[in-house]
């Protein structure tokens, strides 16, 4: 049993998008993971996060650290339907065949 869920240029569009969102947030991630000081202001810090703290960098480090999870977590999920937006592209080229 096939499940047709979305058309072709529907399958080719998702594919493209997912494609790019893996590789942008995979780079985000490993930025993130190595504190790059450029993407400190993407960090959600406030100033009082830091005031009191005996030990600010540590937990600015903490937050990089978490972010990059975050950002390898959402090139995951965009790596698990691009897998799909490929099956759905593959049953779409297998329906076209099997049509004609």
């Amino acid at each position: 049993m096939s499940l047709w869920i979305c058309g072709p240029k529907l399958a080719a569009c998702g594919f493209v998008l997912s494609a790019w969102g893996v590789i942008m947030l995979g780079l985000l991630g490993i930025f993130f993971s190595t504190h790059s000081a450029v993407l400190i202001e993407d960090l959600p810090l406030v100033h009082n996060d830091t005031l009191g703290d005996p030990n600010p960098p540590k937990k600015i480090y903490d937050v990089y650290t978490q972010v990059g999870y975050n950002c390898f977590i959402a090139a995951a999920i965009y790596l698990a339907v691009g897998i799909f937006s490929y099956c759905q592209m593959r049953l779409n080229k297998k329906k076209e065949y099997l049509v004609h």
